[in-house]
């Protein structure tokens, strides 16, 4: 009757550690009319989570200090005081970092008990979604262009990669260690992959995109920012598209030191007439239903459903 939880117990200035977390132990709650009892059996950790650690001003709430830590989780009904779940039921929602959550019935959603339950956390959930709108809506594939993307074996990166490829476009996938970047290629049909783990500068790293694509980027799927941003930002094409959806290279401070590359950037951004659009997914769930009926239909290798 006890629940385990992680909560928040510092603000980190920099690298997040061990010491701006807490793990507690709590009284088990009972849900109440219209809620939920759930034991949690998967948690997500996502790079979005360290932006709620701090409390700039952003898209969402961060989180209090003393709190349970945000996340979506996967679990099973232990106890339901609504219509429409039973005791057993494997369900997501967001649960946080904890072994139990009372939820109202509204934030819950059954998950098909034949797939990993971790797949309601990857490609079925939040990051494959956020793939799918990205690529979509802003990236706007077409036939014999191409696509670069970074954190390509991520849910994220994966979902993009596929999904290009199957609109007929060159898929460039831009990972760290030799061992990504095959399953980047082998699992995930990318024509080619980098390392960017192997340049240690950003002028090389420039020549072995070059390489992978030399007709050029027309759609950067950005979600890292850092070298990689540097290193692609001039092989851009005339009105290539960049979803923005993170810069991870930055979420724990980013360096001021060197030359301001503000000015140059925003002169690409003119002389290439690019299209730039920042993506939170948060304003999209209104297609979630879409997206999973587009998986179903088989629309994708059973592969990428798997992780």
């Amino acid at each position: 009757m006890v629940v385990e939880r992680v909560v928040l117990a510092a603000r980190p200035e920099g690298s997040a550690g061990l010491e701006h977390f807490r793990l507690e132990q709590v009284d088990r709650p009972a849900p109440a009319e219209g809620e939920v009892l759930v034991e949690v059996s998967h948690l997500s950790l996502d790079p979005y989570m360290r932006g709620r650690m701090s409390d700039a001003k952003s898209y969402a709430e961060p989180v209090a200090v003393g709190a349970v830590m945000t996340g979506q989780g996967v679990g099973r009904v232990l106890e339901s005081r609504t219509e429409g779940f039973a005791e057993g039921d494997l369900v997501t929602g967001r649960t946080g970092w904890q072994s139990h959550a009372v939820l109202p019935a509204t934030e819950l959603r059954k998950i098909d008990p034949s797939l990993p339950p971790s797949s309601a956390l990857g490609v079925l959930g939040m990051p494959g979604f956020t793939g799918w709108v990205g690529l979509n809506k802003y990236g706007r594939p077409k036939t014999g262009e191409t696509l670069v993307v970074a954190a390509a074996t991520g849910p994220v990166g994966a979902m993009v990669g596929q999904l290009a490829k199957r609109a007929g476009m060159r898929t460039v996938a831009i990972a760290g260690g030799a061992e990504k970047c095959r399953i980047a290629q082998e699992t995930f049909g990318f024509d080619s992959a980098i390392d960017h783990r192997a340049f240690d500068n950003v002028k090389d790293l420039r020549a072995a995109i070059a390489a992978a694509a030399p007709d050029g980027v027309d759609v950067y799927f950005e979600n890292v920012g850092g070298d990689v941003l540097r290193a692609v930002l001039p092989l851009l094409n005339t009105h290539a598209r960049v979803p923005v959806i993170g810069t991870i290279a930055w979420y724990e401070g980013a360096s001021n030191d060197g030359p301001d590359t503000l000015p140059a950037l925003w002169r690409q951004v003119l002389v290439k007439r690019l299209s730039i659009q920042g993506l939170i997914i948060f304003d999209h769930w209104n297609d979630f239903p879409a997206f999973l009926d587009m998986l179903k239909g088989g629309y994708l290798g059973k592969q990428v459903v798997a992780l």
